[in-house]
C-alpha cells in the first residue's frame, strides 16, 4: 500500500475536503479524500476512498444525463475557418 495527500487549495466549503491525493491498496488505484475533525481525544483524519474507474463512470454517466460532450471526440471542422483563431485577432 502507499499513497500521498496534499492540502486542498480549491476548498471552499466545509464539505470539501481539507486534503486529496491518491493510493494503490492491493494494485488497485483509489482516490483519496481528507478531512480534518475535532473529537473528543483531539483533531483526527477522517478518510475516503474512491476507486478510480468508478469516478471515471461516474462522470461519463453524468455528461450523459447533460448532455455533454465531456470525454468525447471533439468536433472536426475541416478547413472552415474558426473565429477566434489567431488570424482573426488582427
Amino acid at each position: 500500500m502507499t499513497g500521498t495527500l496534499f492540502k486542498n487549495d480549491k476548498r471552499e466549503k466545509d464539505t470539501h475536503p481539507n486534503a486529496t491525493g491518491s493510493c494503490i491498496i492491493d494494485g488497485v488505484e483509489y482516490w483519496v479524500n481528507a478531512w480534518t475533525k475535532d473529537g473528543a481525544k483531539g483533531k483526527f483524519q477522517s478518510l475516503a476512498f474512491k476507486r478510480k474507474e468508478e469516478r471515471r463512470e461516474e462522470i461519463k454517466r453524468e455528461s450523459d444525463r447533460s448532455g455533454s460532450s465531456y470525454g468525447q471526440q471533439p468536433a472536426d471542422f475541416g478547413d472552415e475557418e474558426i473565429p477566434f483563431a489567431p488570424e482573426w485577432r488582427g
